[in-house]
């Protein structure tokens, strides 16, 4: 039996097993909500806010100010912005345009962005008024014609820089020029993180992002209200879990979007309690810095239902402890760039199991097998997981050589992670293929050991990686951060290790630190840490 079906015998019968993806472009999803919610909040930015009907007159202004420059279906626009309603409005209003969205990273320095410009082949760049020296000095490198520059508290005069607002204003019309493309065409170059070498462009279609959206509702209907919720966005936008889970899910949905540019545990609470915010997609690291606040309940913290984690595994002991604190479920989920991102979350109308990431999405189909010969296993079994379904990737942007090899028999995707199932088929991650350490030839997974120190009362955040070794050939590294004042000591580390774990497995190097490398979306750079001693 293919293993999802095993999971879709559990689905009650509310959650359909396969979806219809309907016929749109991804903006439709903003005129639609827009023709149901006019006057419904749509934008939230500290004292600003947009309804539906604003939101969208916005966009399209937007859409056919880019159109009045020049912009041609197909063109690459680079969204180089933290979260604030410029990214949105410029997000959909290219959309409309007919352009297609490149990602990039604000914190992107001068050598990355020219790559990532030079990749995508971009024509125009959206960019916050602070990162506009790097873009400036790289842009003669690259194709970028126009350069639109965001303020968050005024205007942009710079000359060669176009203001954000000024633009749209300039509009021709209210409404831009049609697209003649169907919702096969791609929408976002979503870059990966470059993990396994250079950043690729994921090829995300119209048809990719609004299955993910259909495929989400569908999988927990009661759980998500169209019209009614309130979703906290503080998860990067240019991030695919941010773009998607937040602005594009909230936008599908009529919710109203809560933007903040920065995590800061203070705003993050202040923010819930004065928007009531029910949804909140967020990361580990998040959740564990609000753990640090013993206030944290005086924050109305109750009025969230979910907390969806997501882009970094969830140390079961965190979630406990965040779920006992606030109320709130936390849904982990594990999806990635290239699948736009959502495959399998946990259920709201169901048994969640700590540890896993739960069932596939309807539509969904996935595997474990073996790397090496591409063997489906059996249940328990430790392999890399395929997935297949109307989220996954056109391919990777100009590389058909990478799409040819991670696409394969008919659009199974190979995710390069390993994980197994269980007898229902929910789905555990263990770690990346390439984060597999291979010490004296035992394969160690680094997750296992993060997990056991994540339950030591005096640790506050940990990564495990390979570290090379004349004799192991790679032997075990652990880099921790300690509770703050708790006296924690190494040999108090390694007898609590001993305890817990066969000699083999144990970190043999142990570091302590205040604190650990996070990419923007806040998850720990593991790359980071491991490369130290590889230099």
């Amino acid at each position: 039996m293919p293993v999802e079906e095993r999971a879709r015998a559990l689905y009650p019968d509310f959650v359909a097993h396969e979806v219809e993806v309907p016929d749109w472009r991804l903006e439709d999803v903003l005129r639609r909500s827009a023709g149901q919610f006019p006057d419904q909040r749509a934008l939230i930015f500290y004292q600003r806010h947009w309804t539906y009907r604003e939101f969208l007159a916005d966009a399209q202004h937007f859409a056919r100010a880019l159109q009045d420059r020049g912009l041609k279906e197909g063109d690459r626009v680079a969204l180089m912005l933290p979260n604030c309603p410029q990214y949105a409005i410029g997000y959909y209003g290219v959309l409309m345009a007919g352009g297609v969205v490149a990602q990039v990273n604000p914190l992107s320095v001068e050598r990355e962005l020219q790559y990532l410009l030079e990749d995508s082949g971009a024509t125009m760049i959206i960019a916050l008024d602070q990162v506009l020296p790097r873009v400036l000095a790289v842009q003669g490198a690259t194709v970028i014609e126009r350069v639109l520059g965001v303020s968050l508290g005024g205007t942009v005069a710079l000359e060669g820089v176009e203001d954000f607002w000024e633009v749209l204003r300039s509009a021709s019309s209210d409404i831009p020029e049609a697209p003649v493309g169907d919702n096969q065409a791609v929408a976002v170059l979503q870059y990966t993180g470059g993990t396994t070498g250079r950043s690729k462009g994921a090829m995300l279609t119209h048809r990719n992002l609004v299955a993910n959206l259909v495929q989400i509702l569908a999988y927990n209907p009661q759980g998500m209200a169209m019209g009614g919720e309130s979703f906290l966005s503080v998860i990067p936008l240019f991030h695919i879990y941010g773009v998607e889970c937040c602005l594009n899910l909230c936008v599908f949905m009529g919710g109203k979007l809560v933007l903040l540019p920065r995590f800061d545990v203070t705003e993050v609470l202040e923010t819930i309690r004065d928007q009531h915010v029910t949804l909140w997609p967020g990361v580990p690291t998040m959740y564990v810095a609000l753990l640090q606040r013993p206030d944290v309940s005086e924050y109305g913290v109750d009025s969230i239902r979910i907390c969806n984690s997501g882009s970094a595994p969830m140390p079961v002991e965190l979630m406990e402890r965040f779920e006992t604190m606030t109320g709130a479920a936390i849904l982990e989920g594990y999806g990635l760039s290239e699948t736009s991102p959502v495959t399998h979350t946990n259920p709201y109308w169901g048994v969640r199991k700590p540890g896993t990431v739960g069932l596939p999405m309807p539509s969904t189909e996935y595997r474990v097998v073996d790397p090496n010969t591409g063997k489906d296993l059996e249940p328990g079994a430790l392999g890399e997981i395929w997935v297949r379904g109307p989220q996954v990737m056109k391919g990777y942007w100009n590389r058909p050589d990478e799409t040819q090899a991670a696409l394969v028999d008919g659009g199974w995707f190979r995710t390069g992670d390993l994980g197994s199932y269980d007898e229902e088929g929910y789905l555990s991650i263990m770690d990346r293929l390439k984060d597999l350490i291979i010490a004296s030839g035992y394969n160690v997974y680094p997750r296992e050991i993060e997990e056991l120190l994540y339950q030591h009362p005096d640790i506050v955040e940990a990564v495990v990686v390979g570290a090379p070794d004349a004799y192991r050939g790679e032997t075990v590294r652990a880099v921790i951060v300690p509770r703050p004042g708790s006296g924690l000591t190494v040999e108090q580390l390694n007898e609590y290790l001993a305890r817990n774990l066969a000699a083999y497995k144990r970190p043999k190097m142990i570091e302590f630190r205040d604190s650990l490398p996070k990419s923007a979306v806040g998850k720990i750079l593991r790359r980071v840490v491991r490369d130290e001693k590889r230099s």
